[in-house]
């Protein structure tokens, strides 16, 4: 287990009453407050930086996130209850500064050919058998993406977040992150071997 891991271990949320938004406010003035924060979202923010670069920067990924985030803290939205995006956004600018480790990760995954099922892009389009097998072809679709086309895909596939959340995230318009995703998708699909990823967008 991961060090960001074990710290967020036990799901006991002390805060369960209120919500992030809520949370932040208060740890404007009471700054030990914003650990809620990290506790919530630690888990996610780390998986999330780990299957982009994988282990050996993850957890610096998570560190750098949550201290820009109590640093930017006066800025959040209030008006956002759920900060999971206004994290994942902060990740993603943080894993720009890796642009290299995470070419090498995709280009480690095309050599090998299999991932482990978590580190699948392909999972949400067939089973982890066959996800699995497209490793190879995946890393290497992947790295090939604009880098702006793969943090939205990403965030979308990995982050789990919805169009407007990516655009805001991202601080572009919602038609710019239909556009970049269709087209990472399209070249992600035609990558994958036996129409591994023949899904339709959800409309998140």
């Amino acid at each position: 287990m991961t060090a960001a891991a074990e710290l967020v271990g036990a799901d006991v949320d002390p805060e369960a009453g209120r919500s992030d938004a809520q949370i932040i406010a208060s740890s404007l003035h009471e700054p030990e407050d914003f650990a809620a924060v990290y506790g919530r979202h630690a888990r996610t923010v780390h998986r999330y930086a780990y299957r982009r670069v994988g282990p050996e920067h993850a957890e610096d990924v998570v560190a750098e996130t949550f201290v820009a985030a109590f640093r930017r803290r006066a800025t959040y939205d209030l008006a956002r209850p759920d900060a999971r995006a206004w994290l994942l956004g902060i990740a993603t600018r943080e894993i720009s500064q890796l642009r290299r480790a995470e070419a090498t990760r995709y280009r480690a995954m095309a050599r090998v050919g299999t991932a482990r099922p978590e580190d699948n892009l392909a999972d949400r389009a067939t089973t982890d058998v066959a996800a699995r097998a497209a490793g190879g072809a995946l890393g290497t679709a992947l790295a090939g993406l604009r880098p702006g086309d793969r943090d939205v895909l990403l965030l979308w596939a990995w982050g789990d977040l919805s169009y407007e959340e990516i655009a805001t995230t991202l601080e572009i318009k919602k038609g710019t992150v239909r556009s970049r995703l269709h087209r990472a998708r399209r070249l992600v699909r035609a990558a994958l071997p036996g129409g591994l990823w023949d899904v339709e967008e959800d409309g998140r």
